[in-house]
């Protein structure tokens, strides 16, 4: 079964949404982040990337970065930018992305269950990303992003959602990116029940995105636990804030990359070497980008030119979830054996481009930014990320790039 919780959510006044409400802090730089709240001391970042009203030589890991992430929180509170619902309430999450519209659940999800498996996870955590949300986490007393949650989709829990949405939202928005978000709040303690009846009938959750986040709220569970001794297991700390998609409505889009050098090799000799592996076809210069339209096909881009490749049979094994996944054919046919891009994780001479960024993005990387090849993608499904996190297996990193993106602050769940 899936335990999740209603909450009394923190969340900003109606009439200050559009300036509280933020990119998560992962998707930018201390230096983008500066540049954003500037001219508004109402974002959100101020909490979530709190080291932008601090020096700017500052460790973004120093103490005082939580600390000033706390006291912003606090005055945010003590202002009335951010208010506290009155009683525990589920929230229904709707956004739209151009023709794309996906509805979630904000609901604490149990940290028992994330430590039992039953939320399953397809990716490894960094140590040093994880303890700097958990120092977050654990100084400002409150989950200020979710963790990107989704679930095989089932009709009932549909038919739920659909019913919250014929009432009049909180929120309804659109973003500076052009992205709307409409939030509903469910307080009807029937509505509540049900929703809570349908999730625990599901035997498994599932981590889009937000390993980090997940491993946080464990790791903060586990500090304050220890620090209670009239623990009981029905803390605020045992949940963690989440936001819950059923799966088919998931959209996932491609994570492509770029690479420096071609490891000391002419372009003849490279694609010499690729030719063994993959099939490949030049197109006519001035041809539009290569953009992949199937599993196992791949664009490249080198030396102004765009080339449709495709991974040979017998390259790699359909049967295995994570060796059949596009990001592993490459890397094990080429980024490592030709490029010797042994680890994408820790190699400098490597980079990776998010989809929403376009076609053009990479060819902008190597005509002007100095890399020499690009690699484009058909985006991994979200059918794969299920059976290899099933199957107790990890993905390679940078394998998905799902959009839209959550806002902070739409919600907050404090400890």
């Amino acid at each position: 079964m899936s335990k999740i919780i209603p909450f009394r959510g923190l969340r900003p006044a109606a009439d200050l949404v559009t300036k509280v409400a933020s990119l998560p802090y992962d998707v930018m730089d201390t230096e983008e982040a500066r540049k954003m709240v500037e001219g508004n001391p109402k974002s959100f970042l101020h909490v979530t990337r709190s080291e932008v009203d601090l020096d700017p030589n500052i460790d973004p890991y120093n103490m005082q970065v939580y600390e000033k992430a706390r006291q912003t929180l606090d005055q945010f509170i003590k202002d009335g930018i951010m208010i506290q619902d009155p009683k525990p309430c589920f929230y229904v999450y709707k956004q739209k992305m151009g023709n794309h519209v996906q509805v979630g659940l904000v609901a604490g999800a149990s940290v028992d269950e994330y430590q039992a498996g039953t939320i399953k996870k397809h990716e490894l955590t960094r140590a040093d990303k994880e303890l700097d949300r958990t120092n977050h986490v654990n100084i400002t007393g409150a989950q200020t992003g979710p963790v990107f949650l989704t679930y095989r989709a089932v009709t009932a829990i549909n038919h739920i959602m659909e019913k919250v949405m014929e009432q009049k939202p909180v929120y309804d928005f659109v973003a500076e990116d052009g992205i709307g978000h409409t939030l509903y709040v469910v307080n009807d303690d029937n509505t509540i029940k049900a929703i809570e009846n349908e999730f625990a009938k599901l035997n498994v959750l599932y981590i889009a995105d937000g390993h980090h986040r997940s491993a946080s709220a464990s790791a903060v569970r586990e500090l304050r636990k220890k620090e209670n001794p009239n623990h009981t297991g029905n803390e605020n700390y045992n949940y963690f804030l989440a936001v819950i998609f059923p799966h088919d409505m998931m959209q996932i889009m491609d994570y492509n990359r770029v690479v420096k050098d071609l490891n000391g090799l002419s372009t003849e000799e490279f694609l010499k070497r690729a030719g063994q592996v993959f099939t490949i076809e030049r197109l006519p210069q001035g041809s539009a980008p290569a953009k992949p339209t199937q599993r196992h096909h791949f664009g490249m881009y080198l030396q102004g030119s765009w080339y449709r490749i495709t991974a040979k049979p017998g390259t790699f094994d359909e049967k295995d979830p994570v060796a059949a996944l596009d990001v592993s054919i490459l890397q094990e046919n080429l980024l490592s054996p030709v490029l010797a891009i042994g680890n994408p994780r820790t190699d400098k001479r490597i980079n990776f481009v998010g989809g929403i960024r376009g076609m053009k993005e990479l060819e902008k990387r190597v005509d002007q930014d100095g890399y020499a090849v690009a690699f484009a993608f058909y985006p991994t499904a979200i059918e794969e990320l299920m059976a290899i996190a099933d199957a107790g297996k990890i993905m390679p990193p940078k394998s998905t790039w799902f959009e839209p993106k959550l806002r902070d602050a739409m919600v907050v769940h404090k400890l």
